[in-house]
């Protein structure tokens, strides 16, 4: 997976890390237990300072992404519980995000289509909880 940060966003870089790793997972990019670069070899990879890479990465921890040891370095967690309620911040984004498609005169069928579309690029339910098994080719 690759990290692309944009410059002149008004979202903090290290929060664009975290943010692309979670659509990552979500997205089947990044599997459940796979190795994530360190915190130093990203940084040198994109290019900022390592302190950006290892706030992201707590972040990630703090909200149970990913898991560290000092053994076998950052892994995408293997299996991810199971809360269907969003935190209270990503409530908030999403009134931000509704209010300004009403604003922009997008309606409710084309918003929530647009939720479907990307809902859809996800992974397979119960995949991310290690309840769902892919088919063998």
């Amino acid at each position: 997976m690759v990290i692309i940060l944009q410059d002149g966003s008004d979202v903090p870089v290290f929060k664009q890390i975290r943010n692309q790793i979670v659509v990552g997972i979500s997205e089947g990019k990044l599997l459940p237990g796979e190795k994530l670069p360190t915190v130093r070899a990203l940084a040198e990879e994109i290019g900022i300072n390592s302190m950006t890479v290892n706030k992201a990465y707590q972040l990630l921890k703090q909200e149970g992404y990913i898991i560290t040891d000092k053994r076998n370095g950052v892994r995408v967690r293997e299996k991810f519980a199971s809360i269907p309620e969003l935190s209270p911040e990503a409530k908030e984004q999403l009134h931000q995000m509704v209010s300004e498609a009403r604003i922009r005169g997008i309606t409710r069928d084309e918003f929530v289509a647009l939720v479907d579309e990307y809902y859809a690029s996800s992974m397979p339910d119960g995949y991310l909880q290690g309840e769902y098994t892919p088919l063998l080719e």
